[in-house]
């Protein structure tokens, strides 16, 4: 089937463009407003974009409570969302009001990151520190802004659970990361890990 997507004639019952651009890895962002409360919330439009320096991003639709938290701090912290946590990852992206502590919601620990002002999930097996670095607003053909912002942040500390550790590098198979696959589906990224070597030359 091919479709145009100024016309979204796809004939199925939901839009699968964001089925097929999966597994998304989820960014659970974890911030502080200047009022001193705390938020969390899972994002799968998420990824990491550069090595050097170490930078991620994640895009908010519209201007949700993180992103304006970031703006107003500069600051968040991204844990691992895994699959031992998957239900709390769910619990955390209720439509709450500001202010409301969705660690609290979700029966999750806040830990205060050790460089930055802002909450990180205690239970995760992993988490980043990051100092934003800009705010981008996408556009469309048309030149028009989008209802999307995209978050930039360097990583300045990383968090490594012990547990996770073998053989000198993190096994994924026991941190089991999970992704957003489209609809209401989730991928367990720890289910069927593999190796590839690269080409050479």
């Amino acid at each position: 089937m091919f479709y145009r997507t100024d016309t979204n004639a796809h004939g199925m019952k939901h839009d699968p463009f964001k089925a097929i651009v999966a597994p998304r890895p989820i960014g659970w962002i974890g911030t502080k407003g200047r009022d001193g409360s705390i938020n969390l919330s899972p994002y799968s439009f998420f990824n990491i974009v550069s090595d050097s320096p170490k930078i991620v991003m994640f895009a908010s639709s519209g201007r949700k409570h993180s992103m304006m938290n970031v703006e107003q701090t500069g600051v968040f912290t991204a844990s691992l969302a895994s699959r031992h946590l998957a239900e709390q990852v769910n619990a955390s992206s209720a439509p709450v009001e500001y202010g409301v502590n969705e660690f609290d919601l979700a029966g999750l620990t806040a830990k205060a990151a050790e460089l930055v002002d802002a909450p990180y999930v205690a239970e995760a097996s992993t988490a980043l520190e990051c100092r934003l670095t800009e705010i981008i607003r996408p556009k469309g053909l048309d030149g028009q802004e989008t209802d999307s912002f995209m978050v930039f942040g360097q990583v300045i500390g990383i968090h490594i659970s012990q547990d996770i550790i073998r053989d000198g590098r993190i096994d994924m198979s026991l941190s089991r990361p999970i992704g957003r696959m489209g609809y209401r589906d989730y991928a367990d990224g720890g289910a069927d890990v593999f190796e590839l070597e690269r080409p050479s030359g």
